[in-house]
């Protein structure tokens, strides 16, 4: 049983981690003019699980603070995976 959970936080981590490094990234490309990082992938990353890092990195990397609707967007992703986060917990706890 301990397995599948580490394996899932570890997973948890590494989406994580890779979505604040595209943040970070994206940030440095728009300061140098470069090829920016898709809006799109940058939501892919957070609907695959980095939502707190997503969230983290526009706070850290000041990144994508006002840009609508990608902000609207992030925050209905967070949303909808607190939702089954929840309901997850609710079957499973009783």
């Amino acid at each position: 049983m301990l397995v599948p959970i580490a394996a899932a936080f570890l997973l948890f981590l590494l989406i994580n981690a890779v979505t604040v490094a595209a943040f970070a990234l994206d940030k440095r490309r728009s300061h140098a003019g470069a090829w920016r990082i898709p809006e799109a992938r940058l939501l892919w990353f957070a609907a695959l699980g980095g939502s707190p890092g997503a969230f983290w990195a526009r706070r850290r990397f000041r990144h994508k603070t006002r840009k609508q609707p990608f902000v609207g967007r992030l925050q209905m992703i967070a949303m909808v995976q607190v939702g089954v986060v929840a309901g997850l917990v609710f079957a499973f706890a009783f």
